[in-house]
């Protein structure tokens, strides 16, 4: 980026950025503005920054993988699903980690999305919309403070999305927790406490 597009950004260069649970957070952004890679900084995928990532919810004895499995959960935007795996080995091969859902929760939240019919296909069978729809779901099959999700709802038209949103602000009122979605428009899907651009 451009020493100007990095200068006129809410989050680069700042002195403080401050995400609290329970709030929801917007970070708008162009293509190629780096979305994908502050989620990724916050994640701790990507370690190539300058600055300070803290997590208040983490102990100096809690490694990333800890980190990921009980605090932070991630939507990717390329879904990063098994391939050879079906629509319920997915999700099921996340939530067996914490055992956060029961297999009739995962049946109940693949029956929301309009994917009962789907639940023993291989991912490689599905659409880009049906993917999304379980990359959806399996991200919400763990604990967490904070759930990231990035460009969340490229691939749905709005019947979905509205089923996706229910299911989303249902999950973060269980875990009392807080929300931050990276999107190209200035979306309106949540009701979001603060909105960034990047």
């Amino acid at each position: 980026m451009s020493e100007a597009e990095i200068s006129a950004s809410d989050i680069y260069l700042q002195k403080n950025i401050l995400f609290e649970k329970e709030k929801l957070y917007l970070i708008k952004a162009g293509s190629g503005r780096g979305k994908t890679s502050l989620l990724n900084f916050i994640y701790g995928m990507n370690l190539n920054y300058s600055g300070t990532i803290k997590y208040p919810m983490h102990s100096s004895f809690m490694s990333f993988f800890d980190l990921r499995k009980d605090k932070i959960s991630y939507m990717f935007q390329d879904f990063k699903l098994f391939q050879n795996l079906t629509t319920f080995e997915n999700i099921k091969i996340k939530n067996s980690i914490t055992n956060h859902k029961t297999d009739e929760e995962i049946i109940e939240l693949i029956n929301k999305v309009g994917l009962k019919d789907k639940i023993n296909t291989e991912i490689t069978k599905l659409s880009l919309g049906q993917r999304q729809r379980i990359a959806l779901i399996r991200a919400v099959c763990q604990p967490f403070d904070f759930i990231l999700m990035d460009e969340p709802f490229s691939h749905l038209d709005n019947e979905n999305i509205k089923i996706a949103t229910d299911i989303i602000n249902s999950e973060l009122e269980k875990n009392r927790a807080g929300l931050i979605v990276c999107s190209l428009e200035n979306e309106y899907y949540f009701n979001y406490h603060k909105k960034y651009n990047l």
